[in-house]
């Protein structure tokens, strides 16, 4: 039996869990005051501070560092890889340290994870990171040559997701097409071709359809306006894009569940908007079954939002003349790291070197 630990940051809170084998025995979220968190520049000088808190909450619940097996953090903003499970090294320390895509909470999962890895001498990896890129070179091309689309989404719960699916079909994932999409905060969806990822929206900088607090896609002339109207400023543009945006731009909220309620209740607007995230998802859906020539063998929904039956029925209202539908709520990020892990350990799968 072996015993894992999970490490995945947020922006205010980090993850953790233990696993033997394949089993959740423990989880804690330790949360971050804003007031300790304000006190860095940079969320890579928060690395000190939250290492501590998880040796401390481990301590605290009867773990030792050295009990454990491997350890295994959330992938952060590097540079575009293919999909696996990563050993982390010097140079993937020094890449999340300066990521080329910016700053990001989960950069710190994967240092974390190396640090206790020279502590114990026990492997530290990542696990589909959002930077898993396996799309096809004909799905960059856009009409800017300066311009191409740029692979960032939920890989690690859409990997992960994929392959419960195959399971459960009993299939090898290698061998099915399938179109996952991934509810949350930022959504997803992406054309699972024979195990690889050809093409899926950029869910952090405005593709796909919009989200709870992202803008997706929008028309192109009326961005051009709405930025030189406004004369706004880039890092409030930014934030515009993907915080700011979507549902919550709409509605002034970013508690899904305050959304499901108000329209059960019977808040037409709010039944517009909501409505309209839907529809949203559903024709993205629709365009990455063209992209897989209409010879999809399953759609799965995951996510948060999967958990509202009624929103989800509203997509697969859309979509279910395309191909069986199987829906796995939650964002399910802790196994999916565990499990990446294990299949190193198991000698299922090698780990791949960052370079």
């Amino acid at each position: 039996m072996f015993k894992i630990l999970t490490i995945n940051p947020g922006s205010t809170s980090t993850k953790i869990a233990v696993f033997e084998d394949d089993k959740e025995v423990f989880k804690r979220t330790i949360s971050h005051p804003e007031s300790e968190i304000a006190k860095y520049k940079h969320i890579v000088d928060q690395y000190e501070f939250r290492r501590e808190a998880i040796e401390k909450t481990l301590e605290e619940n009867g773990y030792r560092i050295k009990d454990f097996d491997c350890f295994v953090g959330r992938g952060g903003l590097l540079k575009p890889i293919p999909s696996g499970t990563y050993r982390v090294n010097q140079k993937m320390i020094d890449d999340l340290k300066h990521s080329p895509l910016g700053e990001h909470a989960s950069n710190l999962g994967g240092m974390i994870a190396f640090e206790f890895e020279k502590e114990t001498g026990k492997p530290s990896f990542i696990v589909d990171p959002v930077v898993v890129d396996e799309m096809d070179d004909i799905a960059r091309i856009t009409g800017f040559p300066e311009i191409e689309r740029v692979s960032i989404f939920h890989a690690l719960n859409q990997k992960a997701t994929a392959r419960r699916a195959a399971k459960d079909l009993g299939k090898k994932y290698e061998d099915l097409n399938m179109i996952v999409v991934h509810l949350g905060g930022g959504i997803s969806i992406g054309a699972h071709r024979k195990g690889k990822v050809v093409d899926v929206n950029n869910a952090l900088n405005g593709d796909g359809p919009f989200a709870p607090e992202r803008a997706g896609s929008v028309p192109a002339w009326g961005l051009y306006k709405f930025i030189t109207e406004s004369k706004i400023e880039e890092k409030d543009f930014k934030k515009r894009l993907a915080g700011k945006a979507g549902i919550v731009a709409h509605l002034g909220t970013n508690d899904m569940r305050k959304v499901e309620d108000e329209v059960k209740a019977g808040n037409k607007e709010y039944e517009k908007i909501y409505k309209a995230m839907a529809y949203n998802i559903g024709k993205w859906v629709g365009m990455m079954a063209a992209v897989l020539h209409g010879k999809v063998d399953v759609i799965t929904i995951t996510g948060g939002l999967a958990y509202d039956k009624d929103f989800v029925n509203w997509v697969v209202e859309m979509v279910s003349f395309i191909a069986p539908i199987k829906v796995y709520p939650g964002e399910n990020e802790m196994q999916a790291l565990a499990l990446g892990g294990l299949r190193v350990l198991t000698k299922e799968e090698s780990a791949k070197e960052y370079k």
